[in-house]
């Protein structure tokens, strides 16, 4: 609800607007949402995570990570596909359908009715579609490459290679897009265990590094790669640059995602409804095998037991 009838609604009015003030301001660009939906879902989800705490038995005594499997892995890979077609319909959805030069004051010359951008900037669906297959395709390959052909990282590193390109997506070559997507995958692989080794996170599905730091990264990268290029149609708007980008991916990330996302954990929490009872969690972990589980439940029990 916070995020949906909330944050979504703001960003979409400062960066995912053609009159946005972040767009004329910073000269902003996130055609399909690397940072407006993503970076802002991700970090929402970290700061939650950071007062839900760990599952249990997700860290041994010494503090190493446990690997705690899906219960299903097939169904994983099934919903990472469904996925994929759904964020293609979305890239589709990011676009107004058809639009003159003159409704656009006339800054753009011609007199064919196109397809544009959420900027008001033109495009095609032939277009999106090649650099949505590439960056699923460059993400998809160095998830597999990363993490040594495990299959739920490599199908989601195919999500994090569209998330990362989605900013600019609508002006990169697909050779690009690739690359790009590749780069934003290794990226947020790389943090989710880093992060997951040094602050105790436990991101169960990847979201935070799916989404919120791929989001993160592909908004950055963006700057770098279309440094320069006009941020609208219209006269007086920044350019795209690295700055306005940088500055963009904090706001997204960090003020409308984790901080709201934390304030809003602390309430639920103080309050009791953020986190099921202990015993009703320890039902429904699943480990790479019996011996792991008795270990992981042995050692939450004799916590408890300890506490009393």
């Amino acid at each position: 609800v916070v995020i949906g009838s909330v944050a979504w609604i703001i960003d979409a009015s400062w960066g995912w607007h053609s009159a946005g003030w972040m767009v004329k301001l910073l000269g902003y660009h996130d055609a399909y949402a690397s940072g407006v939906i993503h970076a802002i879902a991700g970090g929402f989800a970290l700061g939650i995570l950071v007062v839900l705490g760990p599952r249990l038995g997700k860290f041994a005594a010494d503090g190493t990570p446990r690997d705690i499997h899906p219960h299903n892995p097939w169904m994983v890979c099934l919903g990472l596909f469904l996925i994929y077609t759904g964020f293609w319909g979305f890239y589709v959805a990011c676009n107004v359908p058809v639009y003159s030069p003159e409704q656009i004051g006339g800054l753009i010359k011609g007199g064919t009715w196109t397809a544009t951008t959420i900027y008001l900037t033109p495009t095609t669906l032939g277009a999106i579609t090649v650099n949505f297959l590439m960056s699923l395709s460059g993400g998809m390959l160095v998830a597999y490459m990363v993490s040594k052909g495990n299959a739920f990282w490599t199908y989601s590193g195919g999500l994090a290679g569209i998330i990362t390109a989605s900013a600019g997506n609508d002006l990169y070559h697909p050779i690009q897009a690739m690359i790009i997507g590749g780069i934003g995958t290794w990226i947020a692989y790389k943090m989710h265990f880093w992060v997951e080794r040094r602050f105790k996170i436990d991101d169960a599905v990847g979201a935070v590094a799916v989404h919120g730091y791929a989001g993160f990264a592909g908004v950055v990268i963006c700057g770098f790669v279309l440094w320069g290029h006009p941020s609208s149609p219209f006269e007086g708007y920044a350019a795209i640059n690295p700055l306005g980008q940088f500055l963009g991916a904090v706001i997204m990330f960090g003020v409308l995602g984790f901080l709201p996302g934390w304030i809003v954990a602390k309430i639920l929490a103080g309050a009791g409804m953020l986190r099921i009872p202990k015993e009703v969690e320890l039902l429904g972990l699943d480990f790479a095998s019996n011996q792991e589980q008795k270990i992981a439940s042995d050692e939450v029990r004799g916590t408890q037991k300890n506490l009393v």
